[in-house]
């Protein structure tokens, strides 16, 4: 099963890598990190490279479409050759996903018209002006399109695909594998759960404005 994970400029680690830790360990399968040119790729903080080993001419009919975010993500909304990628590979694609602001790159292409989705919570308003319905919940499923909330969440929807495509056995397999057993030292990992002004400050330093 060939699985590619879009990299850009400036998008966000953990968004490509969470998924690439669980999605390498589904049986048959065959990851491949994905640009417009093969070569390293910064990430957000501009002190971690991940190599794209292939082009996007490269990858034409993937049976999994994995878009991370990251502030990276802006300039992509406006890259016809991206945007043309992911409306091609979606057209025969199995599963066609997102983690946290990829899924503007996916609204952007207009694969989310009129269907429930989700995305780090500072960009719901900008995913419903691209003809979303923002959805607060962690994993979100809409026929073959499946996105996840911000950033972590990128795992949960992972092991979501490996239940979906390989079952519930292998999933659990997996995350038991990779001791995924969150435990945080603080319930802040939403904004219906932390402290007002943490919200607050959040919203002040957004770049969705």
């Amino acid at each position: 099963m060939e699985i590619a994970i879009l990299l850009f400029d400036r998008f966000t680690a953990l968004d490509a890598v969470g998924p690439y830790e669980v999605l390498s360990r589904m049986p048959s399968s065959n990851v491949k990190f994905v640009a417009k040119e093969p070569g390293p790729i910064r990430d957000n903080i501009s002190s971690l490279e991940l190599t794209a080993g292939y082009s996007l001419a490269e990858v034409n009919s993937p049976d999994i479409i994995v878009v991370p975010g990251g502030p990276g993500q802006t300039a992509l909304m406006d890259d016809q050759l991206v945007l043309d990628w992911i409306r091609q590979t979606h057209k025969t694609s199995r599963w066609t996903t997102s983690v946290c602001t990829g899924s503007l790159i996916l609204a952007a292409a207009g694969l989310l018209k009129g269907l429930k989705a989700t995305s780090h919570w500072l960009a719901f308003d900008v995913l419903r002006s691209l003809g979303a319905e923002p959805v607060s919940e962690r994993v979100v499923i809409a026929g073959k399109i499946i996105t996840a909330a911000g950033v972590s969440a990128g795992i949960d929807m992972a092991l979501t695909l490996v239940s979906r495509v390989s079952g519930h056995g292998p999933a659990q397999a997996i995350q038991l594998g990779i001791e995924y057993d969150p435990q945080p030292p603080f319930d802040s990992g939403s904004p219906s759960k932390a402290r007002a002004d943490l919200v607050a400050r959040l919203r002040y330093q957004s770049r969705f404005k």
